[in-house]
């Protein structure tokens, strides 16, 4: 049976990841414009997403046996990817349709990209937190997919903030 919750859930995550990454490319493409129908519809997808992925992690049907104080730093991970998001999404206060400036102000001034560092982080964090080694592979792949949403975000932020050359290099990620 957890076979089978596994498989079920695995399958979940990776058409959350196709449909996201669709996204992302149709609206790189200019073919997709953001709207709040397209917001609701990739808030949800990326809603289920986590949710599926903690699951899935919960549900690995290749546990290992990890000391206790390494389940508890991939935790750690967790969470602190959690307040990465979080800070960011107050300090941005917006998840798509932004037509202001170059956000550089709070965590914005150490980091591009803190959303998706902060689901990077959950995406090492939780299958270390419940051993699943199955999951930390497919990990491997979700982030080389969130590093590929990263890119198609710095060439849009390249191409419409003409200081974002000059903020790169004094950021990180």
């Amino acid at each position: 049976m957890d076979k089978q919750i596994f498989i079920i859930l695995l399958s979940v995550c990776i058409i959350t990841h196709i449909i996201r990454s669709t996204y992302e490319i149709l609206k790189h493409k200019k073919i997709l414009k953001p709207n709040n129908l397209t917001f609701v519809i990739i808030f949800s997808n990326m809603a289920l997403l986590w949710i599926t992925w903690i699951s899935l992690c919960r549900y690995d049907i290749y546990k290992i046996e990890l000391p206790f104080i390494v389940n508890y730093f991939g935790f750690l991970l967790s969470i602190i990817g959690l307040i990465v998001f979080i800070t960011a999404l107050f300090t941005i206060k917006t998840l798509e349709n932004y037509s202001g400036d170059l956000i550089t102000k709070g965590i914005y001034s150490k980091i591009r990209h803190p959303m998706y560092l902060g689901f990077i982080l959950w995406s090492i964090g939780f299958p270390i937190y419940f051993g699943a080694l199955l999951s930390f592979c497919f990990s491997l792949l979700f982030i080389s997919n969130i590093l590929f949403w990263r890119h198609l975000e710095e060439i849009e932020l390249d191409k419409r903030f003409p200081d974002f050359k000059d903020y790169r290099k004094n950021t990180i990620f």
